[in-house]
C-alpha cells in the first residue's frame, strides 16, 4: 500500500517550488524518502473475486502498467498540481502526448484549425496523417486573430497551436484565441514545451488541453524521452482515457521516476537559463552579423507585448539569424567548441541546430518560410554554463563566418 506525503487539502496553498520536490509523492510501508519505483508490468489479486471488482472499479486499483503504474501517476500528480490541470496522464514521448491529444477527440468529418508555425513532427500530423483519417485541417497564421476568426467561422472540434512556436518563436494570443475556439464549439489544445508550466500556464488562459514533451526542460538532462496530457475531468473520461487505454502510448515507470527528479531542479534550471537566454539574446541582438534576433523578452519581438502578459519570461530558446544564409549558420555551427550540435532542447547543456536542414528539413521551402525558418536561422537552446563562458564561445564562431 501507498499513502500520500502530503494532504490532498495542503497541495493548494503551497507554491510551485515546493509542489515541484513533494508534490504527488507517495510512500511505501517502506517509508522511502525518494520516490519508489515500482517496475512491475502488473499487478496480483488476493483473488478472483478482487480481480474481477479491479475491472469493473473506478480505475484506482492498479491492474496493469500500461493503464496506470504507482510510479507514473506521482509523476503525473506532481505535473498536474504545477500546471493547475484536473487531470493528467503521461506518455512515451512528446509526439505520442500531442497525437493522443487530437485523434481521441476527433473522427471522420470533424476540422482542425491549427497554427502553421508548429515543429516539424506535429505539422506532419495535422497536416498529413489527420487528413488521411477525413478530417479536414486547415493552417493559419497563429499571430492573425483575424485569420483565427474566419477559419473557425464554420466550425471546428479542435484548434492546435504551439506557443512560442518552434522554432521562430511566433506567440499566441491563448486568451482570445480560446475564447474564438469555444464560440466555434471547438476546444484548444496547446503545446506548452517552450514556456514550460513555469513561465506560462495556458489552462488559466482558456486553453482546453496542454500537451508536453517532458524530453526537454522537465527531464533538462538529455536522460530519457516523455510526454504529458493535462485537461479536465472530462475530457479525460469522456476522450482521452479509453484511447491512452487501448492504445498504448504510456510512459514507462523508470522513465516517470527520471522524470520526478527533474521536476526537483526544473525552477531552479529554468530561472537560470531564462536569465542567460536573456543576456546572450542582447549580445548577439548587438552583432554585426546577425540579421535578425527572436527572442520574447527582447522589446524588438515582434509581440513583445503580448509575450508579457501572458508569460513570465522569455524561456530558454533564441532563434536568430546569421549574415551568409546556410553557409554562413554552417561556419558558424562548426566554429562553435562548448555549444553542442543537437535538435534536442531545454537541455542543461547548451544546444544549437539549423532547423531548415533538421527539425523542419521534411518540410517544402516555401512552408519553411511561411514559418520564418530561413536558410540562415539558427535555434540556440541555453543550458547552464556560464553566460561569459556561452558568450564568448559565440562570439569566437561568429567570427568565422
Amino acid at each position: 500500500m501507498t499513502r500520500p506525503v502530503l494532504p490532498a487539502d495542503a497541495t493548494s496553498s503551497l507554491a510551485d517550488a515546493t509542489l515541484l520536490v513533494r508534490g504527488g509523492a507517495t510512500r511505501s510501508q517502506f517509508e522511502e524518502t525518494s520516490e519508489a519505483l515500482f517496475l512491475t508490468s502488473g499487478f496480483v489479486y488476493e483473488n478472483a473475486e478482487a480481480a474481477e471488482a479491479a475491472f469493473q472499479n473506478d480505475g484506482s486499483r492498479y491492474v496493469y502498467s500500461r493503464y496506470r503504474n504507482p510510479t507514473v501517476t506521482m509523476f503525473e500528480e506532481r505535473l498536474r498540481l504545477i500546471e493547475g490541470a484536473q487531470a493528467c496522464r503521461a506518455t512515451a514521448s512528446g509526439m505520442a502526448a500531442v497525437f493522443a491529444a487530437l485523434l481521441c477527440r476527433l473522427k471522420a468529418g470533424d476540422r482542425v484549425v491549427s497554427s502553421r508555425a508548429l515543429f516539424g513532427s506535429c505539422h506532419y500530423i495535422v497536416a498529413d496523417i489527420l487528413p488521411r483519417y477525413g478530417i479536414e485541417c486547415v493552417l493559419v497564421d497563429g499571430r492573425d486573430l483575424g485569420a483565427w476568426e474566419k477559419a473557425l467561422a464554420p466550425g471546428a472540434a479542435i484548434a492546435f497551436c504551439e506557443s512560442p512556436s518552434n522554432p521562430a518563436m511566433e506567440i499566441v494570443d491563448l486568451a482570445a484565441v480560446a475564447r474564438l475556439v469555444h464560440r466555434a464549439g471547438g476546444l484548444l489544445v496547446v503545446d506548452n514545451v517552450f514556456a514550460t508550466p513555469l513561465l506560462q500556464k495556458p489552462l488559466a488562459l482558456g486553453a482546453d488541453v496542454v500537451v508536453y514533451s517532458t524530453t526537454k526542460h522537465i527531464d533538462g538532462q538529455g536522460r530519457t524521452l516523455g510526454g504529458a496530457v493535462l485537461c479536465s475531468e472530462k475530457y479525460l473520461k469522456d476522450h482521452f482515457a479509453f484511447f491512452y487505454r487501448h492504445t498504448g502510448p504510456c510512459l514507462s515507470p523508470f522513465n516517470a521516476w527520471i522524470l520526478l527528479k527533474g521536476l526537483e531542479t526544473l525552477e531552479l534550471r529554468v530561472e537560470r537559463q531564462c536569465r542567460t537566454a536573456l543576456g546572450l539574446a542582447r549580445f548577439l541582438e548587438s552583432h554585426p552579423k546577425v540579421a535578425r534576433v527572436l527572442y520574447p523578452s527582447l522589446p524588438s519581438h515582434p509581440q513583445y507585448a503580448l509575450a508579457r502578459r501572458q508569460m513570465k519570461a522569455g524561456g530558454s530558446l533564441i532563434a536568430f539569424d546569421i549574415d551568409g544564409g546556410k553557409e554562413g549558420a554552417f561556419r558558424f555551427l562548426n566554429a562553435l567548441r562548448l555549444v553542442d550540435i543537437s535538435n534536442n532542447l531545454g537541455d542543461a547543456k547548451s544546444l544549437v541546430t539549423h532547423p531548415a536542414t533538421t527539425t523542419h528539413a521534411k518540410l517544402p521551402p516555401e512552408i519553411r518560410a511561411q514559418m520564418g525558418i530561413g536558410e540562415g536561422l539558427v535555434r540556440l537552446s541555453v543550458g547552464l554554463e556560464a553566460e561569459e563562458d556561452l558568450r564568448a564561445d559565440l562570439e569566437t564562431a561568429l567570427k568565422e563566418i
